[in-house]
């Protein structure tokens, strides 16, 4: 019998007497079981890094609502994670979602690369289970949905999505290329897209295209040489000796972590010339891993990703408390993104009139105006008709001295950028 089992024997033991000397009795009140959240991530696999980071911010957000006493509109509900590996494999996506489906989830969270949270919508359409995407920023993911919803093909939409889409994305890489091009008083005219051949990487590729299109800025990017590569990739030295060819002054990039490893050492071996490496968002430029095997190739490179709020003393005290979890790695887009998904998730059950009722906790998400995260936004945490948070924006950032600091815009930076980049 363990000490705990004696204490609350003991206590009942007195509670009891109590109540029956004062002839008064006794309430009986179980506890209410935890809300269980299914949170898939690729924890394994060549995504491991960022869905490691991933897991470990929604792990560290479930236990400081805990902490705090929990969901105390719904009596101190706690949370509880039961969590799946997609092992990377977008198409293990729907097997995960069914699983932790079949032992309890009520909500879904996840699941950082775009092919397995596509691979996840079924689940929470056909289920009815509420789906909050953390992370994930092709535009169909959502826009799906709501098409089928509005044509009458599906009753109600359950996925939304707290992370910028691969057209926001665009609109604001454009934007950053063009203020920050301005700042540095040069403007390139071979400015080169290239970008990993998977969902994520032709959304953002396209998203880009379409805003260069759009805004028309006084910078040029070659749009008919435009250098795909299949993802993962095994060799780049081909797509680098295009990139040479077309003399590039700014190098723009869209990678995964796996082709970030080989295409910038590339670069740095055959030699090819450019004012910098400015990439339009992606994650394969910033994480601990990354720095650590790329070291000198990563300095200056310059990319435009959804980060925390440095400047937010809450967010300062997590990111120690990160980095002590972690093994020393930075608190970062997607231990960031992960984290405010479920104090999101917290903020709608709060709200929601049924914890039971499916369709409830989607009337509590539609209605959300969550102002209190702990990255940078433009605003309240809100869902448009299309599911996705408008708000959700990313910040350029820069590897100085082997660490991500956000640059730009002017309101969010900690340091100045440094571009052109300077020669060896």
């Amino acid at each position: 019998m363990t000490m705990r089992q004696l204490s609350r024997r003991a206590f009942l033991k007195t509670t009891v007497a109590g109540a029956a000397v004062a002839g008064v009795p006794l309430p009986l009140r179980a506890q209410p079981k935890p809300f269980k959240i299914g949170a898939i991530h690729p924890v394994t696999g060549p995504l491991a890094e960022p869905g490691q980071a991933c897991r470990l911010g929604a792990q560290l957000a479930v236990e400081a609502v805990n902490a705090a006493g929990g969901v105390k509109g719904k009596g101190g509900l706690q949370l509880e994670l039961i969590t799946g590996d997609t092992q990377s494999k977008p198409e293990n996506g729907r097997v995960e979602a069914e699983r932790v489906v079949n032992q309890g989830a009520q909500m879904l969270v996840g699941s950082f690369d775009s092919g397995s949270t596509a691979a996840m919508v079924s689940v929470a359409q056909q289920k009815r289970l509420p789906f909050l995407i953390d992370i994930a920023a092709a535009d169909p993911i959502t826009a799906n949905v709501a098409k089928a919803v509005k044509e009458g093909q599906q009753k109600v939409q359950y996925v939304y999505r707290n992370f910028p889409t691969g057209s926001g994305f665009g609109r604001s890489a454009v934007r950053y290329f063009t203020e920050i091009f301005a700042e540095a008083k040069v403007t390139p005219r071979r400015v080169v897209l290239m970008h990993c051949n998977d969902l994520f990487g032709l959304n953002q590729s396209r998203g880009f295209l379409a805003a260069y299109k759009a805004a028309k800025p006084a910078w040029t990017l070659l749009e008919d040489e435009v250098i795909p590569w299949p993802e993962p990739p095994s060799d780049l030295s081909t797509e680098v000796a295009r990139l040479k060819a077309l003399k590039p002054d700014v190098i723009a990039p869209i990678t995964r972590p796996a082709s970030a490893q080989l295409l910038l050492p590339e670069i740095r071996k055959q030699r090819v010339e450019s004012l910098g490496i400015v990439g339009p968002g992606s994650p394969g430029l910033y994480e601990a891993g990354q720095l650590a095997a790329l070291k000198g190739d990563l300095e200056y490179v310059m990319a435009s990703n959804p980060w925390p709020n440095f400047r937010n003393p809450k967010t300062q005290q997590l990111a120690e408390e990160y980095q002590k979890r972690s093994g020393g790695r930075l608190f970062d887009t997607n231990s960031g993104y992960s984290y405010d998904a479920i104090f999101v998730v917290a903020d709608v059950l709060e709200r929601a009139a049924k914890l039971d009722d499916p369709d409830a906790i989607v009337d509590a998400i539609q209605k959300t105006t969550y102002s209190a995260g702990l990255m940078q936004y433009g605003g309240p945490i809100h869902f448009n008709e299309i599911g996705d948070n408008p708000n959700a924006i990313p910040t350029m950032i820069q590897i100085l001295r082997q660490r991500p600091v956000a640059v730009w815009p002017k309101e969010a930076a900690l340091q100045k950028f440094v571009f052109p980049r300077p020669k060896a």
